[in-house]
């Protein structure tokens, strides 16, 4: 995560005051630990905030049993990281170096101590953050990810990981420290794999395994009833699930790839009000994500809404693609669009193997020093080319059209115009995809020249199109003819942002005529919150 203060070395630092600290002891309770004892056990649920009042606690690696780096934590220190917020388990351990005396707090009271005092929320969530960007920058993390560079599923587990902010470690197949954990989890050979911890394989090695095992899979069946279920986190899901916290409404936000959405995609943002020199997409929403769960609210993922029923007593039950069921008083659609799949032979094969559909650094390293090539002509794709500019050789971008003046913003055309290894390529269309196992090439449609001509690639990033993700409604709130949302009077609703449905709202690209941009998106999820809450309590 980016910094959440003007100096994050200063916040890190500051301990917490005299008061926040008396107000845990009246709801915590105060521990003895011996030395060598574990005060949080690596991959157990962060359940307890755990505060130092004498000794030394350090950070424990869950595969080797040793410290973390240098640092411990001493009197008026305390243990955890961002996974105390989203409820998920703990990615090490804290172990006691001597005899210590510890304040364990439960969960939910330091989430309300939080909310009730600003000033204590400010330092935990700082130094919680700090916690995590270190440890994803330095791939400190019990999740281990073997083989991504032969396994399409192993690289789709690692674009998951990236785009959620979850700290991991790749490691070649053939390497020794491969064949060591192939050995720890009983397994004859190193193979592409999935390890948590020392001896954890997930299988299936899938985002949903992972999540699972990290404790951000919620299972509904066991807490499936919310005052308010959000069905989309990118910027205006997330927006929504800030300010539902805000205003005391429980709320979960369900998200079927990664916490951002599209817009989480995207390297730089440069237009978006506060952040003159830019900031990406993932750290703009992620800090979001972030100030939503400091509220109280749940983030799931990977989780996909697939049918919606309303019963008599006014509730929304959404099913969702494991079968189970969510149930909220009311419902906020930002499930967003999604970019359209090219009809191509062999598109579904190379998908993940050289078809991606978003540029992040996991995609980015798959690509070095080669050429490759982007579809589209919105930002989104004009962001990108630039991203993958840094590290390739050359980037091709195609587009259908004549030109890009109406589709992109001025400043990022300028960009790419002057760009010397970006070249765009109009009235242009990829009309065959090369390769078995991964992409090798590709065939362009010239229309220019009346000829086709190919590519060698081993990347094409999809970024045309914008289909609503929508099909999951079943019928119970009015569409456009695109399949685009209707809110307002015109569709029924009471106000400007409910459905022809009392009680379903909807915000963000995937509402019918909302503008595309993210500044707007998490206007909308912020401004629905006011009708959200007058349904649910009205």
């Amino acid at each position: 995560m980016e910094s959440f203060a003007a100096d994050l070395s200063t916040m890190v630092r500051r301990p917490l005051e005299p008061e926040h600290i008396a107000a845990m002891h009246k709801c915590g309770k105060l521990f003895e630990f011996k030395a060598g004892d574990f005060v949080q056990e690596p991959g157990s649920a962060t359940t307890l905030f755990h505060f130092v009042i004498e000794g030394e606690l350090e950070a424990v690696d869950p595969k080797s049993l040793q410290r973390v780096g240098a640092a411990t934590l001493g009197p008026g220190q305390f243990f955890g990281d961002l996974q105390f917020l989203s409820g998920g388990v703990s990615l090490v351990g804290a172990r006691a170096t001597c005899d210590s005396k510890v304040l364990c707090v439960p969960r939910e009271d330091v989430l309300q101590l939080m909310s009730d005092m600003p000033e204590m929320s400010d330092i935990i969530v700082t130094v919680m953050a700090a916690r995590r960007r270190r440890a994803v920058e330095q791939s400190d993390s019990a999740l281990t990810l073997i083989g991504s560079e032969i396994s399409r599923d192993i690289r789709h587990v690692a674009s998951f990981a990236a785009r959620n902010r979850i700290p991991f470690k790749e490691i070649e197949v053939t390497s020794d420290e491969a064949i060591a954990l192939a050995a720890q989890c009983g397994i004859d050979q190193a193979q592409p794999g999935v390890i948590f911890g020392r001896e954890q394989k997930i299988e299936p090695p899938t985002p949903q395994g992972v999540a699972k095992a990290l404790g951000l899979y919620i299972e509904t069946e066991k807490e499936n009833a919310f005052d308010v279920l959000i069905v989309g986190a990118g910027p205006a899901g997330v927006a929504a699930g800030v300010y539902a916290g805000a205003e005391g409404l429980s709320a979960l936000v369900l998200e079927d790839m990664a916490i951002g959405g599209q817009a989480g995609t995207s390297s730089r943002i440069e237009n978006y009000m506060g952040f003159p020199t830019g900031i990406s997409g993932g750290d703009l929403v992620g800090r979001g994500e972030v100030q939503a769960m400091k509220f109280g609210t749940r983030f799931s993922v990977p989780r996909r809404a697939t049918a919606l029923r309303q019963c008599n007593e006014k509730w929304f039950h959404a099913t969702l693609d494991d079968a189970q069921e969510v149930s909220a008083k009311a419902l906020i659609v930002a499930t967003g669009v999604q970019y359209r799949r090219l009809p191509l032979e062999g598109l579904e094969r190379l998908e993940g193997a050289g078809v991606y559909y978003a540029a992040t650094e996991v995609e980015a390293r798959y690509c070095r020093d080669s050429d490759v090539a982007v579809i589209g002509g919105g930002n989104s794709a004009g962001q990108a080319a630039m991203f993958l500019a840094r590290t390739t050789r050359h980037v091709h971008v195609l587009i259908r059209g004549t030109s890009l003046a109406s589709s992109m913003s001025d400043y990022l055309l300028q960009r790419l115009n002057t760009h010397p290894r970006i070249t765009i390529h109009t009235r242009t269309e990829v009309t065959e995809l090369h390769g078995q196992e991964t992409l090798e090439k590709i065939t362009i449609c010239d229309r220019n020249s009346g000829q086709d001509w190919q590519l060698r690639t081993s990347a094409l990033f999809v970024m045309v199109g914008a289909a609503p993700n929508t099909d999951w409604l079943s019928g119970l709130i009015r569409l456009d003819d695109k399949g685009f949302v209707l809110t307002g009077t015109e569709a029924g609703g009471r106000t400007q942002y409910e459905t022809s449905c009392p009680g379903v709202f909807a915000v963000g690209d995937v509402r019918a005529g909302s503008v595309k941009r993210v500044a707007s998106a998490v206007g909308e999820g912020s401004v629905v919150m006011s009708a959200t809450w007058d349904h649910v309590n009205g």
